[in-house]
Formats: structure tokens, sequence, C-alpha cells
């Protein structure tokens, strides 16, 4: 098959790709894993070219890479792992009447003093900003190119986009980002490389309140853990929901599912022990139990929730993981 491929891709026939390469491949790697997208073209003039991408999906990154650690060797192709960063004088992104390049995008950062650590950036558009949809668009496809799919995922906490007439501080040349980004994670790595946190100090509280609805809400937080003066050797932030019927007991688990989910539950901890991950606690109401965790890393909490849901049909099963460097997420435990 990779023959026929190859011939496909080569007469670069946009239809014929998406028709005769694209719906063949996609349903095989569904049975692989969801969330996988494609693109493809020459490489150079005998080598065919696949990318595996994720659209930036954080939970999805790992299994397109292990897909492409896994692909064969074959002449005249090259499998590729997420869009790989490319050289910015070669990205060019037109939108309408919007182009996005070098000249168009400036950015700065905003330096937040209760969060020291965050990487909080202003990208400038240089152009007409009536469209805010259609710049933020643009500016993201734009830094997803020149920064690599991961990259662009990962290095960036929040980041808002402007046009000129926006912007507060003195405006920096795109081409700058990069090398700002990679001081920024040498300084991060450094000042929190040693940083551990033991299991045996946890502490847990049990914490009710009622929803708008009326409904209860319990929760058992590790409140001292969430009072960890270094969280932020911790930034990735994972959240495993599960959904159940509990309209017959308030919008709380009944028994039969109370004991399955906390089984559940207990299986990803003792998976993620001594994996360099932390358990910070749970919270069930109005059908829904959410499972909270924090890492050093996001691969092997990705590959434990999906192995979860596999195993688990009967249950709908939503996971979640994001970069939150001080797990704001978790304010409500913190400022209550």
């Amino acid at each position: 098959m990779e023959k026929i491929f190859y011939e496909v891709v080569e007469k670069k026939d946009v239809k014929a790709i998406e028709k005769d390469f694209f719906d063949v491949i996609a349903p095989k790697l569904n049975q692989v894993n969801e969330g996988y997208y494609f693109l493809t073209g020459m490489s150079d003039d005998t080598t065919a070219e696949l990318i595996i991408t994720v659209e930036g999906e954080i939970k999805n990154i790992v299994f397109a890479e292990e897909l492409i650690d896994a692909a064969p060797k074959l002449s005249h192709w090259k499998f590729t792992a997420l869009k790989p960063a490319m050289d910015i004088q070669k990205i060019s992104v037109s939108m309408g009447d919007y182009q996005f390049s070098k000249d168009t995008i400036f950015f700065y950062s905003n330096e937040q003093e209760e969060y020291p650590d965050e990487i909080d950036l202003v990208f400038v558009f240089k152009g007409n900003a009536e469209n805010k949809d259609k710049i933020t668009t643009g500016v993201c496809i734009f830094l997803d190119n020149y920064l690599g799919e991961l990259n662009f995922a990962t290095q960036i906490d929040t980041f808002t986009v402007v046009g000129i007439n926006e912007a507060e501080k003195e405006l920096v040349p795109i081409e700058k980002l990069k090398d700002f980004l990679q001081w920024r994670e040498r300084e991060f790595v450094e000042k929190y490389k040693s940083a551990e946190r033991a299991d045996k100090e946890a502490e847990f509280s049990i914490l009710r309140a009622d929803l708008e609805n009326g409904r209860p809400l319990l929760a058992c937080m590790d409140m001292s853990l969430l009072k960890y003066d270094a969280k932020t050797s911790y930034p990735w932030v994972a959240v495993l929901k599960i959904y159940y019927d509990g309209d017959n007991n308030d919008g709380l688990p009944e028994k039969e599912d109370f004991e399955k989910l906390s089984d559940i539950e207990n299986k990803v901890i003792d998976e993620l022990q001594g994996e360099g991950y932390l358990y910070i606690g749970r919270e069930s109401a109005d059908n829904v139990k959410e499972s909270y965790f924090a890492g050093k890393d996001f691969r092997k909490i990705s590959k434990v929730f999906n192995a979860i849901k596999q195993d688990n049909p009967e249950y709908r099963i939503s996971p979640g993981i994001f970069k939150d460097k001080y797990w704001q997420y978790f304010k409500y435990y913190t400022e209550n």
C-alpha cells in the first residue's frame, strides 16, 4: 500500500490525497487511538512525508510520538510526530485580507508579581485588528508553524492577541521568541529540578458545599498539598471526569457506583506512584466525579487515563490535562 499512497502524494492532488490516502488510514489509526490528524506532502523529490498531528491536544501528544516511534522504516517515506518548527523566513499565513508573518507579528512579556514563573505573553498584530477572532486564529497558526506543535502547546502558559494600538509595552520582534522561551525554560528547570513532594505529608479533609441548583458537592482534598510552596515543580494538572447516574441520590453516586469509582481512582493512584505525580483529591457532585492530579510531565498520566477510559466502557470518561504552574484551578479550596 505504501507505493500506492506514495503515488497519491507525489501527484499533489488535494482531493485524491483526502479520498485515497487520509480516508483509508484514518479508520485504522482511530482503532489505535482517537484524536489523530494528518498532514502530508513531498519532503524532497523522492520522499513523501506523513505528519501525525493532534492539533495541540496535550493528552494525545504521547500517542502521536509513540505511533511514529513504532512506524516501520520505508524507502521514500518519512514519518513525523507533531508539526515541526519551520524557518520563520518561510512562514506566511494568509486569511482573506490578513497576512501573518515576521513583519506583522510582535510580542512582549507580562511579569506577574504573584506568579513569577508564569509565561504570560501578548502578541501584537500590526495591521487591521477589528476582527479579533480572525487575528487570534492567524497568530496561532503562525506560532504553531514557527515554534512547532509541541513547543507551542507546552512552552507558553497564557497569551492574548491585540492590535498594535492596544500594545502597552515595547514591541519585541517575533524572531526573538524562541530564544526567550528557551531562556525561561532553562531558568524554570534549574529553579525546581530538585523539588520533590513526599506522599507521607498528605493531609486530606472532607469538604461539603451546595451547588447553585441546590445539589450537594462532596470533596476530599489534600489541604496540606494545596499549600505546597513549590507547586510549580508539578506544573501539569490532570483531571479525570467520570459521569455516573446519581439522579436517585441527589447527584451523588450510589453504593455500587461509589465502590467502582473508588476502585478506578485507586488504580490510577497506584499506576502513578513513584512516577513524578501527586494525588490532590476528588470531588463528586451533579452526577460527575472528578479526580485531581499534578505532575512533572504529561505523558505517563495521558497513557494511564486513556487505559482507564478503555477499560471502563460502562462510564462516560473525560480526561483533561493542562499546564497550570500555580494550580489556579483549585483556587476555590485555597481561598475559602
